[in-house]
C-alpha cells in the first residue's frame, strides 16, 4: 500500500509552518526541538515530523532529502509540495488521477476503500482533512507532464535510376498510333446518277 497513514490533529499551522520552514536555514537534522525553535512548540505541530517523513521531505531519521532542497526553493515550494502528494498517496492518485481535486468527503470513502475498516471514521476524516488543506496549498499545475518524444519519420530516399529498366520498360509500353486521312473528291458536273454510284462504290471497295 503507497498511502500515508500520519495526520494533523489541527491544520491552522500549516500554512504557517511551511513558511517558516522555508524561510530558514535547512537543519542537519529536523527535530522536533526544531520546530520548537520556529516557534511552533504545541504538542500539535509534533505530528509534522511524521507528517514530513511520510512526504518524503525527511529520511527516517528526520535528515533533509532532496526533496527537501528543493521544497525549500520558494520559486518551487509549491509544486514540489504537489509532486510529494503525488507519491505519498499514489494508491489515491490510481483511483482518480484528479484526487486533488476530490471532496473531503470523497477523499475520505476513497480512503476507507484503500484500508479496508483498518481506520476508524474519526482518523479518516482526520487523514481526508490534511489531505485536503496539503492540496489546497500545492500547486499541481506543473505535475505530471508527459514528456513529447521528437517524432521520428521515414525518409524516402530517391530511387536510383536504372537506364537500361528504363529503356525496357519504353519498350514493353504498346505504342498506339492513330492516323487520321482527309480526302477530298472532287465530283464531276454531271446529272448522271450512275456516275456517282459508280464513284462511291469504288470508295467504299478501295478505302473503307
Amino acid at each position: 500500500m503507497s498511502l500515508i497513514e500520519s495526520y494533523l490533529i489541527t491544520t491552522k499551522n500549516l500554512n504557517a509552518i511551511i513558511d517558516t520552514v522555508v524561510n530558514a536555514q535547512a537543519p542537519d537534522k529536523f527535530t522536533i526541538a526544531f520546530l520548537e525553535q520556529l516557534g511552533f512548540k504545541s504538542t500539535n505541530d509534533r505530528l509534522y515530523l511524521k507528517l514530513f517523513k511520510d512526504l518524503g521531505l525527511l529520511d527516517g531519521n528526520g535528515v533533509p532529502t532532496e526533496k527537501y532542497f528543493a521544497f525549500i526553493d520558494q520559486t518551487r515550494t509549491k509544486t514540489v509540495l504537489a509532486e510529494c502528494i503525488q507519491d505519498a498517496y499514489s494508491d489515491l492518485f490510481q483511483l482518480n488521477k484528479n484526487a486533488q481535486k476530490m471532496t473531503k468527503s470523497e477523499v475520505k470513502n476513497k480512503m476507507k476503500t484503500i484500508f479496508q475498516g483498518k481506520k476508524t471514521d474519526n482518523v479518516l476524516d482526520l487523514m481526508a482533512k490534511t489531505f485536503k488543506e496539503l492540496c489546497n496549498i500545492a500547486d499541481f499545475s506543473n505535475t505530471g507532464i508527459t514528456r513529447v518524444e521528437p517524432q521520428e519519420y521515414e525518409t524516402q530516399e530517391e530511387p536510383e535510376y536504372d537506364e537500361t529498366k528504363q529503356l525496357g520498360e519504353i519498350i514493353n509500353k504498346k505504342i498506339t498510333t492513330e492516323m487520321h486521312y482527309n480526302i477530298q473528291i472532287h465530283l464531276p458536273e454531271t446529272k448522271d446518277i450512275a456516275v456517282f454510284d459508280a464513284i462511291f462504290k469504288a470508295l467504299k471497295e478501295h478505302l473503307l
